[in-house]
């Protein structure tokens, strides 16, 4: 679908700011860009939107998909606080702009914020960036797997590995135990890094390797009640897994670790190994509740404790200028 195209006549706000109990949230993902309606209060996704990400777009049609998806997923509600960003690194979320040059180049060194709060017709201060992988913890935390935990870490196992750690709630990217900047992927780690290690990449490889067979790790996965190299497979990444919880995760003395990422969808096949390197440290490991809805209701978390008193963590509890409209 092309989103370039949208009549100037549509490009007023979808909503018109005036106090909302709801906010629209963006999970921007390697393939897809997804949207939602979020609940302020209960952290609940209402309904949500998502599309493909085009191989090659420019700045304008990235502003447009996401006006289009937010659109979709507001639906008939036209009173929204504003907006969050879940996206991926490096990007300069206090300023909202975008520092990639290995994807989404259009976006590099634009203001991201600005371009959106003109499309959507809001205040540039009504939109928010957080990092992907902080966003899906928080996500957790707030309403999934970890909710409640007081020291908690993420992990995102896809085509490379995201990190997020979080404190009373909070995503935190420094401090005792927290890697530099939060991040894990390329700390130095065998013969390699972290990524080398736990990624898609390196589950494909390694099955290349075995059988000389270049195969999706969904395909993996699928083989492994017969195919016994695809069960090494996954028991060697079950392997580095644990290794890495406990020498890179572990000195935070997180009280639960919850992972997430398209690999998580295959668990039973690693996790129980993962798990037995750090049982004798108390740590318990579990897979994303809220799966592609996590990053979603993470950013709506993100959003409302931007502007609520961290002791009155509510709609409720929003400055007047933000309270929730009645209906």
């Amino acid at each position: 679908m092309c989103y370039k195209g949208i009549e100037t006549t549509e490009r007023r706000a979808v909503v018109e700011f005036a106090g909302s109990s709801n906010v629209l949230t963006f999970d921007v993902g390697g393939s897809h860009v997804s949207a939602g309606l979020c609940d302020l209060q209960g952290l609940q996704v209402i309904q949500a939107s998502s599309a493909p990400l085009p191989a090659v777009v420019s700045f304008d049609g990235f502003v447009d998909l996401l006006y289009t998806l937010g659109r979709e997923a507001a639906g008939a509600e036209r009173n929204v606080a504003g907006a969050a960003l879940a996206v991926p690194g490096p990007f300069d979320c206090e300023a909202g702009v975008s520092l990639m040059q290995h994807k989404l180049e259009s976006l590099y060194g634009k203001d991201l914020r600005g371009a959106l709060a003109a499309r959507f017709g809001w205040a540039p201060e009504q939109l928010r960036f957080l990092n992907d992988a902080s966003a899906f913890l928080l996500g957790e935390v707030s309403a999934g797997s970890v909710r409640g935990a007081k020291r908690a870490a993420g992990l995102t196992l896809g085509t490379g590995i995201g990190s997020a750690f979080a404190l009373d709630g909070h995503a935190v990217t420094d401090g005792k135990g927290v890697p530099p900047g939060g991040e894990i992927w390329n700390i130095p780690y065998g013969d390699g890094t972290v990524e080398d290690l736990i990624s898609t990449r390196a589950l494909k490889a390694e099955y290349l390797a075995r059988t000389g067979k270049d195969e999706e790790v969904v395909n993996i996965a699928a083989a492994a009640k017969t195919d016994a190299n695809a069960r090494q497979v996954f028991e060697s990444f079950g392997l580095h897994l644990g290794q890495v919880l406990r020498d890179v995760i572990a000195p935070f003395h997180p009280e639960m670790v919850v992972v997430g990422g398209g690999i998580s969808r295959s668990a039973e096949l690693f996790l129980p190994i993962a798990q037995k390197q750090i049982d004798d440290l108390g740590i318990r490991v579990v897979t994303s509740s809220l799966l592609d809805q996590a990053a979603l209701v993470g950013a709506a978390a993100f959003w409302r404790d931007e502007f609520a008193p961290a002791n009155e963590r509510s709609a409720d509890a929003l400055p007047a200028s933000f309270a929730p409209s009645r209906f």
